[in-house]
């Protein structure tokens, strides 16, 4: 296993990464009329554009009611705290819009541990598992793609890490592994903490 004090630019999933889970994804499919097997944004962008307005709308109404709601992961101020204080640099590659995002690390006591241009919602790059926003980070950071890792909770952070060439940590709170695109699992964000004792 590779040292993670080696790696200088970190990027997390947010929703079930450092906050607790509380997207209740079946109910959006339900008010969105969209098949339980679909990707939400896959199937919008599908849609005539009188189509994807409404369900834009109606996803954005229902993801700033779970953004207010938002509770910091267990040990999460700790890690970010470890990291902020090696001089890492850290982002935020969500699925949500930047401005949801910017609301729930708000919510959780986050918010001053990213600048915002580098959290990067949906509406910056392609939506995880494209690699671009981690690409965009990187650049903004000047570092190279071995110095990064996508920290994430489930199969697309992992992916889109994959895809961009850096180092994935899968933060496992639901027992899912997908150790083809996993370099470190771990179970919480207390025992990924644990591993950067930067000295």
């Amino acid at each position: 296993m590779f040292d993670l004090r080696e790696k200088r630019a970190w990027i997390f999933d947010l929703d079930g990464t450092l906050t607790q889970p509380v997207h209740d994804f079946a109910l959006i499919r339900q008010k969105l009329g969209i098949d339980p097997s679909d990707d939400i944004l896959d199937c919008i962008k599908r849609q005539s554009p009188e189509r994807q307005h409404w369900m834009n709308v109606q996803l954005d109404l229902l993801e700033r009611a779970y953004a207010s709601q938002a509770a910091p992961a267990e040990g999460v101020l700790d890690c970010l705290e470890a990291l902020a204080a090696a001089g890492c640099q850290m982002g935020i590659l969500t699925r949500n819009t930047q401005e949801l995002a910017l609301l729930s690390l708000k919510a959780i006591g986050a918010d001053t541990f990213f600048e915002k241009a580098h959290v990067l919602g949906r509406e910056d790059s392609q939506p995880k598992p494209s690699p671009e926003g981690i690409h965009i980070l990187l650049k903004l950071w000047a570092l190279p793609n071995h110095s990064g890792v996508m920290v994430g909770d489930f199969h697309l952070d992992l992916l889109s890490g994959r895809a961009a060439g850096v180092s994935t940590v899968h933060v496992d709170l639901k027992d899912r592994h997908w150790p083809e695109d996993t370099d470190i699992r771990v179970k919480n964000l207390p025992e990924l903490t644990s591993l950067l004792t930067f000295v």
